[in-house]
This record gives C-alpha cells, sequence and structure tokens, in this order.
C-alpha cells in the first residue's frame, strides 16, 4: 500500500502492518499510555511543565520501536492526526482483548516473526 492513504478506513490496515511487530505495538502501548497519564497529571495538579512529557512519552517510544524493532518509518510523518487516533484506537483495542481481528484482517500475524498472542 502507498504511505498516502484518502480514508481512515484505507490507512488502518497500513498502520497496523505498519505495527506488525509485537514488541513494536507493546512500546507504543507504553508510550500511550505514559503520555495519556503526563497529560492528565498536568491538567489536574496543574503542573504545566509536566506537558512536554506528553509527546517524549507518546513520541520516544513510538520511534523507538520504529527505529530499532520494526525497523521502519513511523506512520506519524505521513499522517499525523491518524497516526494518533491510530495509537489510541490500537491500545484501546489491545487492552480491551479486541485487536485480533483487526491484526487478522490486515494480515499482520501472516507476518513471519509477528507473535499471535493478540
Amino acid at each position: 500500500m502507498a504511505r498516502r492513504a484518502d480514508t481512515y478506513a484505507g490507512f488502518w490496515p497500513y498502520y497496523l502492518r505498519e505495527h506488525a511487530l509485537t514488541p513494536t505495538r507493546y512500546l507504543h502501548y507504553a508510550g500511550t499510555v505514559l503520555a495519556t497519564s503526563s497529560l492528565v497529571f498536568a491538567l489536574v495538579t496543574q503542573t504545566w511543565w509536566a506537558l512536554i512529557l506528553f509527546p517524549v512519552f507518546g513520541y520516544g517510544f513510538a520511534w523507538v520501536s520504529h527505529a530499532f524493532v520494526e525497523r521502519n518509518k513511523p506512520a506519524t510523518f505521513d499522517h499525523p492526526l491518524w497516526s494518533l487516533i491510530s495509537d489510541y484506537r490500537m491500545t484501546f483495542l489491545a487492552f480491551t482483548g479486541r485487536l485480533r481481528p483487526h491484526l487478522i484482517e490486515a494480515g499482520v500475524l501472516d507476518h513471519p516473526n509477528a507473535a499471535a498472542a493478540e
């Protein structure tokens, strides 16, 4: 699939294929949870300097996973908003046990190094 998707429905399976390896997804989950926690902490406590942690956690974990685990270019560079939405969608689906059908439909679990744990 081309890097540029015309619709979010077309982007979602591409996004999942770009996150084919389980360690990549786990690092994304950690980054998403930590980023969200830092945002909530900053807003609740009005500790405004902590807002800097939101992108550090969110992008840091994701970009490290793409550089050293998946070895591909983060989808954020081509579709920043859809990528952010997909990070939260993937994390929510994983935490609620509903990600596996999406991975199968996107062909991710056919990846030679992908674990079938999801």
